[in-house]
């Protein structure tokens, strides 16, 4: 069993990346730790990348995606959520509950063979990718944070962000089994929408990606065979 391929390597990198961003965090700086979220995201896409490209599929790298994943984005995102709610005294502990669904829902994903061309549940790099969202619209202020209590908003994102990592609801997975507009407008016009959605709202742009893939996901129903 090889353990030490590029994949593999790549996927430690994914890692490394929620552990610095732990540490960020406990620095206070979550707007860092939020990038790092983002550069998990282009390393745990390249892994699979390099993986497919160099026919080196193993189980161990399957595992060990699942293990860095729920660092970067199970563990790390949660700790940002539990961030924003430090002021809330004990209610802050919610962020947390993100963490021990993606940890579910990374569990469930490894032994569900329905998951070949859509998820069942929210992908966890998409919940993971719109907390990392939340310091930096913050940062560039979208909203104004100091006039507006912005507590209960992400206490209810924790909860209902819960629920949607483990529903039994198929996602549409980004997978093109071809480029023909036929077979992929939907894919398409979320990309395009998406697109232009970053253009004009930048980092604000993407829990209304969220929203928007979530809704077209039900509404579209894609194919699980």
């Amino acid at each position: 069993m090889k353990i030490f391929t590029l994949p593999n390597f790549i996927t430690l990198g994914n890692l490394i990346c929620g552990m610095i961003g732990l540490r960020l965090i406990g620095l206070g700086d979550l707007s860092s730790a939020a990038i790092l979220i983002f550069v998990a995201l282009i390393l745990d896409f390249f892994d699979g990348f390099v993986a497919r490209l160099t026919n080196s599929h193993s189980e161990i790298g399957k595992q060990l995606d699942s293990l860095a994943d729920m660092v970067s984005f199970g563990v790390l995102p949660s700790f940002i959520l539990f961030s924003l709610l430090e002021d809330q005294g004990w209610i802050a502990f919610i962020g947390f509950v993100p963490a021990l669904f993606s940890a579910l829902r990374l569990a469930k994903f490894n032994i569900d063979e329905r998951q070949s061309t859509s998820f069942f549940g929210l992908p966890t790099p998409a919940n993971a990718m719109t907390v990392a969202s939340f310091p930096l619209i913050i940062g560039q202020n979208f909203i104004n944070s100091q006039n507006l209590d912005l507590s209960y908003f992400f206490i209810a994102y924790s909860i209902i962000i819960s629920f949607l990592l483990i529903a039994d609801i198929p996602m549409m997975a980004l997978k093109f089994k071809d480029f023909t507009w036929a077979s992929n407008k939907v894919r398409y016009s979320f990309l395009v929408a998406s697109l232009l959605l970053i253009l004009i709202l930048r980092y604000a742009a993407i829990p209304a990606i969220l929203l928007f893939y979530t809704l077209l996901s039900i509404i579209y129903k894609p194919k699980t065979d």
